[in-house]
């Protein structure tokens, strides 16, 4: 099993925290080529002998400060899913640590493709630093299309900056009702893999931890499969859409 062990410890070199499904989906092809018979379940068992299975964690610091006197937009994804890239983009904050103290990440998702389109690390909650990661997420846009923003109702995405930079995008606001998880899950889905599964070592500087940060989303984005996607990368279900558009042209 020397092969499988090296194996593992590749996929893991980018992916530390990679769940076991995952995992064996990536392992699969080489596993039939080199003719090693093991299932998942299998996989499973050699991990846990070998001391490789991930232990969950669990951590929650509330970052969102929704009693504030600013207008509140309705949740417009009560009625309305994303059924294609970019129709809804989703934003959530979520504290990250270095050495230096407690920063603060900003992320901009596709609902549809699970890509992170725009981020921002920053040392505080100002408006302007979300607006960064919304204005990179808005340059990164393939598709002409109505665009839905949704987000919980905190006094960052509430602001008349973030607002203006809604509108000057073209893009409809959305939220969520009221403090519930549920309302934003996608996008605290996606934060949570970011630290819960590549930012796992901790950082002596928030330089250090900006490059790293940088890095996990481009292995997110281009390698990271996920089960909703149906074992693809957001990458490339985001990218799916066009490729179709142009061959039928």
């Amino acid at each position: 099993m020397k092969p499988v062990h090296d194996w593992v410890l590749h996929w893991r070199r980018f992916m530390p925290r990679l769940g076991t499904r995952k995992l064996y989906h990536l392992l699969k092809p080489r596993l039939d080529e080199a003719g090693i018979k093991l299932g998942r379940d299998g996989l499973f068992d050699y991990l846990r002998e070998q001391r490789l299975l991930v232990r969950p964690k669990r951590s929650y610091t509330k970052t969102t400060h929704s009693k504030h006197w600013m207008k509140k937009h309705p949740n417009l994804l009560k009625e309305q899913q994303a059924e294609s890239p970019e129709e809804v983009f989703v934003s959530d904050i979520t504290y990250v640590e270095s050495a230096e103290g407690t920063h603060y990440l900003s992320l901009v998702s596709d609902a549809y493709s699970r890509k992170i389109m725009g981020y921002c690390l920053s040392s505080d909650l100002t408006s302007k630093h979300m607006v960064r990661a919304l204005k990179q997420a808005v340059a990164q846009r393939q598709y002409v299309k109505p665009t839905i923003h949704h987000s919980d109702r905190g006094l960052q995405y509430c602001s008349s900056e973030y607002q203006a930079a809604l509108a000057k995008a073209n893009i409809t606001p959305s939220m969520t009702d009221g403090y519930d998880c549920y309302q934003n899950a996608k996008a605290e889905r996606i934060n949570g893999i970011l630290k819960q599964e590549f930012l796992v070592q901790r950082c002596h500087t928030y330089q250090e931890l900006n490059t790293l940060i940088k890095e996990s989303i481009m292995i997110y984005n281009q390698m990271r499969p996920h089960l909703g996607l149906g074992m693809k990368t957001p990458e490339q279900v985001h990218q799916k859409a066009r490729d179709k558009a142009r061959a039928s042209t």
